[in-house]
């Protein structure tokens, strides 16, 4: 007769009983190691399999630190490559619990991968750190680290990448309402994209997003001087409906028309659907239109 399965609660116990024991050994191995290679190659295995061991009975409060003290372990041995995933490893085991050491241990990782030239991965974790401080509501840190990775994805010839990382970068200035920076950034990323067959479907998307950032700081005239410049950028764009939804919004906000203003907006979102970026941009300028209509 077949053995009866261990029930759920019991076999997450076996596996944690077992990672403790796989850690409690590597740490005397550690300790007691007076530089035998293969107390520390030992060290290494056991430590490799309590954390497993954690992983799989997901307990990731005890995942994290095993892998922590994996990559150390590496280090000592000076496999850099080995400890940068290790701490990786521990990232993706407290990103379940606690971002902020999620957030320290890809950075680990990130110094890591660029100090031995493997900047592909130091750009993919670096890109990771920025999006776990996105979700933290911290666009000031989210704007550090995705330039950083467009930088990396940059050196690399990634150029998609690089472009996606310059364009969180800029809708984060903006959120911010540091919106020079980021129309300097849209309209970086648009330039560079007029130029690439890859990435020229973006290019009118890129201008819209500079036109509206634009628009946030109640300047028609610098509006106006930069649809002409887009203009020379990308001769296609006065073809297309950004185009024709900025010049449409330019002449409310200059004649002060908050019903015409609101009226060319549903018009374009019933075909093209405003994202919430835009739709949080667009409603500062239109509070920003009432008030100058009310004076």
């Amino acid at each position: 007769m077949a053995p009866s399965p261990r029930p759920p609660t019991e076999g997450r116990r076996f596996f944690i009983s077992v990672g403790e024991e796989c850690n409690n050994k590597a740490d005397k191995m550690i300790l007691l190691l007076f530089g035998s290679v293969s107390k520390h190659d030992d060290a290494v295995d056991f430590y490799q399999k309590s954390a497993t061991e954690f992983k799989i009975a997901k307990s990731w409060d005890q995942a994290g630190p095993a892998y922590i003290k994996l990559a150390e372990c590496h280090l000592k041995s000076g496999d850099s490559h080995e400890a940068a995933g290790a701490y990786v490893e521990a990232a993706n085991c407290y990103k379940k619990i606690s971002p902020l050491q999620a957030i320290s241990c890809l950075e680990q990782g990130v110094n890591l991968f660029s100090n031995i030239g493997r900047f592909s991965m130091a750009a993919r974790h670096c890109k990771e750190v920025g999006e776990l401080y996105e979700q933290l509501r911290d666009f000031g840190e989210a704007i550090k680290y995705f330039g950083r990775a467009a930088d990396f994805f940059q050196g690399e010839a990634a150029t998609t990448s690089a472009s996606h990382c310059k364009q969180k970068v800029a809708l984060f200035f903006a959120q911010l309402k540091q919106y020079t920076k980021a129309i300097e950034v849209f309209e970086e990323v648009a330039q560079e994209a007029v130029n690439s067959n890859l990435l020229r479907y973006g290019v009118r998307g890129h201008l819209l997003n500079a036109g509206v950032c634009h628009l946030c700081k109640g300047d028609v005239v610098a509006v106006t001087n930069a649809l002409s410049r887009y203009q020379n950028l990308d001769p296609t764009f006065s073809r297309t409906r950004e185009y024709e939804l900025l010049t449409d919004l330019v002449a409310a906000y200059e004649e002060q028309d908050v019903e015409k203003f609101t009226e060319v907006l549903m018009d374009y979102d019933s075909l093209s659907p405003l994202d919430s970026w835009k739709i949080v941009l667009l409603l500062r300028i239109k509070e920003d239109l009432k008030t100058k209509a009310r004076i």
